[in-house]
């Protein structure tokens, strides 16, 4: 029984009804306002009842459904309507509130219970509960609202930089660099790069998932290609660590009804995750196979390990596996968690096992294959595409980002001329005529999309490429983009190999 000894005549004899009960609704203290109230002695009530128990089969469904949850999410509720039972039978409408509080080692919910002694009193009650509710609801639309336009904020704010970085990057990438210490800075560049890229758009997935907006595109995908992808992606980390990293596939191709990008997404997250948690030199293994109707990609590397209780919760949100291992190096502890929410829209599941610590781990990811693999060709690896010389107009505001993309596209030997306002844009593609359009969309004067539209309304325009580089990159960002007549929307920072692939895949697509 819990014992407030120096507010013991308070509680007991409050105008209002005192309750103290563990989580699970059991009595632990009640006063004598709400004994009387329900015509109990506190005895028949104090461990024996619970408060669950002295409401009506509607009363208990809420308790269930919506009183434990509140409890666990918040801490706390206020002014719920509840009709609890007298000892005779009689239903007495009540005002329930409750705070769950910690008491050393001890967790306990605190009840304070008014009585609705008529109903224009209870009507009144009920209609200042609804407006607080409405009220509540409001302000957590506006603050979601806020906290994704923040997010996409900060992350445009954020690929503004990481574009220059990337392009000097590329820059320094096609020099034949000697000085050992200079080769190690420009690895050092690509692979924070990488990390701060892979970082934002795993920030932003989030709040999509949450907010229910992710669409897959679904589509046959060659599962070799997939993990291509996504080791290449994940190589300057293996290679910084020195670890060993194997990929083993079966002799047949497979193929799966996959979101191409999710599918490497789900894939690249495992590997960081295993690059991340093993120590320098380890080992690493990729294995896709098909079983039954399933693909089945195991992730295996000779890391820290897990106990049993990590294991359960490793693919929850803002989980790390040791915040204390010196192999923990940071991130957000969201990469697995969007592992899970991918697999699951795909279908699919994905597990963890290990066998303690310093015994590594393995991570699984299955998704239902959706398409049938027999008879199905042989797939090579898209040949690196040619090098066009093209006339290429780059439109940005910021100049470290136009300069240093006019120095790379140079050095790849484009023509290549440069503007960083909306209506110099306009007036360079009338002059120049480029055959590409490089053009963000955040301008001063006119934005990028009255750009391409002016472009677009000239008779010259009509044929011209325009490719939003930007650092907008949600699902309206792209509507937005394809409404004004840009070709393709990229999100900053680009890879220049990236880009003269989607160069050229325009190219082929206005050939046929």
């Amino acid at each position: 029984m819990v014992t407030l000894p120096a507010y013991d005549a308070l509680f007991e004899h409050a105008a209002c009804g005192l309750l103290v009960t563990s989580p699970d609704g059991t009595i632990q203290r009640v006063n004598t306002t709400f004994c009387e109230w329900l015509g109990y002695a506190a005895d028949e009530l104090i461990s024996t009842r619970r408060v669950q128990d002295l409401i009506t089969v509607g009363g208990r469904i809420f308790h269930q459904t919506h009183w434990v949850p509140m409890l666990q999410m918040q801490g706390s509720i206020s002014e719920v309507k509840l009709d609890a039972l007298h000892r005779d039978g009689r239903s007495i409408p009540m005002l329930f509130n409750a705070v769950r509080r910690r008491h050393g080692d001890e967790t306990l919910d605190e009840l304070a219970v008014l009585i609705v002694s008529d109903r224009q009193k209870y009507e009144r009650a009920l209609l200042v509960a609804r407006r607080g509710a409405e009220e509540a609801q409001v302000r957590l639309r506006e603050a979601d609202r806020r906290k994704d336009e923040f997010l996409a904020t900060l992350a445009h704010e954020l690929r503004n930089p990481l574009a220059p970085i990337r392009n000097v990057v590329e820059i320094l990438k096609m020099q034949r660099l000697v000085d050992p210490s200079l080769v190690w800075a420009r690895d050092v560049l690509e692979r924070q790069v990488m990390q701060m890229t892979h970082l934002v758009d795993d920030l932003l997935e989030v709040s999509r998932i949450t907010q229910g907006k992710v669409d897959l595109r679904l589509q046959r995908v060659v599962l070799a290609e997939a993990l291509r992808v996504a080791v290449e992606a994940a190589r300057p980390l293996v290679v910084a660590a020195r670890h060993t990293l194997e990929v083993i596939l079966p002799d047949e191709t497979i193929v799966l009804h996959a979101d191409p990008t999710r599918l490497t997404q789900m894939i690249l997250n495992i590997l960081n995750n295993a690059v991340r948690y093993t120590p320098d030199g380890g080992h690493i293994s990729v294995a896709g196979a098909v079983v039954g109707a399933d693909v089945v990609v195991t992730v295996r590397d000779s890391g820290i390990g897990m106990t049993p209780e990590q294991v359960t919760r490793i693919f929850e949100m803002f989980t790390q596996v040791s915040s204390t291992s010196r192999r923990s190096e940071g991130g957000l502890g969201i990469g697995l968690a969007l592992v899970k929410a991918f697999a699951e829209l795909h279908g699919g599941r994905v597990a963890a096992r290990s066998e303690g610590l310093g015994r590594g781990s393995e991570l699984t990811l299955v998704l239902p294959i959706g398409v049938p693999n027999d008879r199905v060709p042989d797939v090579e690896p898209a040949a690196r595409a040619p090098v066009t010389r093209r006339r290429i107009a780059v439109v940005d505001d910021t100049v470290d980002a136009a300069d240093s993309m006019v120095l790379v596209l140079e050095a790849l030997g484009h023509e290549v001329r440069v503007a960083h306002d909306g209506l110099a844009a306009v007036a360079l593609a009338a002059e120049f005529r480029p055959d590409v359009v490089l053009l963000d969309i955040g301008l001063p004067g006119i934005d990028g999309h009255e750009v391409a539209r002016r472009i677009r309304e000239a008779p010259w325009g009509r044929e011209q490429l325009l490719v939003a580089l930007t650092g907008w990159g949600s699902q309206e960002d792209h509507d937005a983009t394809a409404r004004a007549g840009f070709d393709v929307h990229l999100v900053k920072p680009v890879g220049v190999d990236h880009l003269q692939s989607v160069l050229a895949t325009l190219d082929a697509n206005r050939a046929r």
